[in-house]
């Protein structure tokens, strides 16, 4: 079962299931442009950079081929440790 945890203005949140995260994540559709694939810390990931700032990172863990785990990192101090790559 998916678990989704978000660092966001100094609130640490889970989300506990996958209907439940994607009835939530709909409401942020309207920010989909400013999301792009990139590499986090290596790793395949999200993040959102409106005007070239960065202020929200999602890394993904998968298990047997599927996302079990998403972390929302927007906490400015741990973004600003993040080694990001933009996909092409």
């Amino acid at each position: 079962d998916l678990v989704v945890r978000a660092d966001i203005a100094g609130a640490q949140t889970e989300v506990r299931g996958a209907a439940v995260w994607a009835r939530g994540a709909v409401s942020y559709g309207h920010m989909a442009r400013a999301v792009r694939p990139a590499l986090v810390n290596g790793a395949v990931g999200l993040v959102m950079a409106s005007h070239g700032h960065l202020s929200r990172a999602l890394t993904f863990t998968f298990e047997d081929g599927r996302i079990v785990e998403i972390e929302v990192i927007g906490d400015p101090e741990r973004l600003a440790r993040l080694e990001v790559s933009l996909a092409e």
